[in-house]
């Protein structure tokens, strides 16, 4: 009896042998796993994405984008590959925080941004996370009455313009500038123009509040939807 179960211990596995057939298992499941971790990578793409925030009308060259190899797969036609070459004269269209893929419909020409860069000294406290990228209210703070004109009290501050895109903050360090020392560029639409600009050299003062949540605005003119700007095709 003894002999007989040394016998069966050596006696090579059949393929009936179930220990042969969880063998062949993993090794095809280990085989199926690194193929798909070889395609998995190999479906990584080339993409722009911005080294700071860019804003409507600012340049999109090699200067501001950087390359990120990520995996984008049915939306990879939405996003501005880094294999073709940049559309001559491309401008931002819209604000692209810092860091994100840059989307093709992003990208237009100048003529496209139906707004005007215009820089406004603050004379009210900045709020801390003011920055390029953010959006505002523009509102003007009347003076103060003069005493003794028996005026009853302060006129009521008034909104010169809504949504406005803050394309870059400028700090005054000189120890004579009035006021903060801080002036913002602002991107103003066109029709809101001669009201910000006729509040510049008034005596009120100018004030700008961050808005909070909704869409950040649209100062892109209309395109022809079936093209979109710049000749993107619509895609993004």
């Amino acid at each position: 009896m003894v002999h007989d179960d040394a016998v069966r211990r050596l006696r090579r596995p059949t393929w009936r042998d179930p220990r042969l057939g969880v063998g062949v298992l993993l090794v095809a499941g280990s085989v199926a796993l690194g193929t798909w971790a070889v395609r998995d990578a190999a479906d990584t793409v080339e993409v722009y994405a911005t080294r700071e925030a860019v804003t409507p009308g600012q340049s999109l060259d090699a200067s501001a984008l950087v390359v990120q190899e990520v995996r984008l797969g049915a939306q990879e036609s939405l996003y501005l590959r880094a294999d073709a070459d940049l559309p001559e004269g491309a401008v931002a269209v819209r604000t692209v925080g810092a860091g994100e893929l840059v989307p093709r419909s992003a990208l237009g020409l100048a003529d496209d941004v139906d707004a005007r860069p215009v820089v406004v000294p603050l004379d009210a406290s900045v709020p801390a996370d003011l920055a390029a990228g953010s959006v505002v209210d523009l509102w003007l703070a009347p003076p103060p009455p003069v005493s003794g004109l028996g005026e009853d009290g302060p006129a009521e501050p008034s909104l010169l313009a809504a949504d406005l895109v803050v394309s870059d903050v400028v700090e005054d360090e000189s120890m004579f500038t009035g006021g903060t020392g801080v002036s913002v560029e602002l991107l103003v639409p066109r029709l809101d123009l001669p009201q910000v600009l006729a509040a510049l050299p008034g005596d009120g003062h100018l004030v700008v509040v961050p808005t909070f949540g909704g869409d950040l605005p649209d100062v892109a003119a209309p395109t022809d939807a079936a093209t979109g700007p710049a000749g993107t095709d619509g895609d993004a």
